[in-house]
């Protein structure tokens, strides 16, 4: 009896042992089916269209004899970088972007830092309503919103015009002088709370015994902020940070709704505004694949290079 037993156990035991390693392998490919859709959309909409860019890029449209055929694609090499890099409307563009971002981005940051420092405090009420609060003006279609913004900036139209003039102050929102700036105050309207909940997420991860410490020291709820919450939360300012210097230098949907209502936003303002006009009113998609790549090398430089300076200054 206990022979089968054993023999029974040795059994069951080489069996779980052969069956074990098919069920590893099912467990292990788990993960990587979950995955699947996300990469297949990731590789189709992103990685593809990158390289396809990069493709066109070297090519251009030329016509023969009269200009009367169709056109023929022919190889153009580096032609189209070379024009691009002689463009002054575009870099025109970028230096427009570059002046907007070195003025919006910290501002934004700066009221998405307060405003988060303020949700985490223990003295504030209703956190749930501000937050959400805070978070709509990102949930509204950037061409809504910008179409809101362009309806308050009309002198014809906006009551906020109309009441400035009331108490003597005349501006106009549109004109070449200011033109930047409202469009720098609609950014900045809907992408505050987006970055103030990133902010506010990295409030949430630190440890409260920090703030007890510092408060059994003697320390003010000033003086923590200060000393405790905004150096811990650098990772999220420098992530902010970061993808507003990216959203910066792709700046469209604003530029191309208030172009309707103002005569100062020419095709080139922004670098991606340029790149629409010369795709689909120049129909010249071969440069315009040339000015989107030179374009994401600007950014990534940009933006890389910010995140190396903080990595330095941090000591990483």
């Amino acid at each position: 009896m206990a022979l089968a037993t054993s023999k029974t156990g040795r059994t069951s035991g080489s069996r779980r042992a052969r069956q074990s390693p098919g069920l590893f392998k099912g467990k292990s490919m788990t993960p990587y089916l979950f995955l699947t859709p996300f990469c297949v959309m990731f590789l189709l909409f992103f990685v593809v269209p990158i390289f396809y860019a990069l493709y066109q890029s070297f090519f251009r449209s030329q016509r023969s004899g009269l200009g009367l055929g169709a056109p023929t694609v022919v190889f153009a090499g580096l032609s189209n970088y070379q024009q691009v890099l002689t463009d002054r409307s575009f870099f025109e563009g970028i230096g427009r972007m570059i002046l907007f971002g070195i003025v919006q981005v910290p501002v934004m940051l700066a009221l998405a830092l307060v405003l988060a420092l303020l949700l985490d405090s223990v003295t504030v009420r209703f956190k749930s309503f501000f937050r959400i609060a805070f978070f709509i003006p990102y949930g509204v279609p950037g061409v809504i919103g910008a179409l809101l913004w362009g309806f308050l900036y009309n002198p014809q139209l906006s009551p906020l015009v109309q009441g400035l003039q009331a108490i003597g102050i005349n501006i106009n929102f549109l004109n070449g002088n200011t033109i930047l700036w409202s469009m720098a105050n609609i950014v900045t309207w809907t992408y505050t709370g987006y970055n103030m909940l990133i902010i506010y997420a990295s409030l949430q991860s630190i440890p409260t015994q920090l703030y007890e410490a510092a408060s059994l020291d003697g320390c003010s709820a000033i003086g923590i902020a200060w000393r405790i919450k905004i150096p811990l939360v650098a990772p999220a300012l420098i992530l902010t940070c970061v993808l507003s210097v990216i959203g910066t230098l792709q700046l469209f949907t604003e530029p191309q709704v208030l172009s309707q209502v103002s005569n100062s936003i020419t095709s080139s303002y922004t670098p991606n505004l340029y790149a629409y006009f010369m795709a689909f009113s120049n129909n010249n998609y071969n440069y315009t694949a040339a000015l989107s790549v030179v374009l994401a090398v600007v950014t990534f430089v940009f933006s890389f290079g910010f995140l190396r300076l903080t990595q330095r200054q941090s000591g990483v």
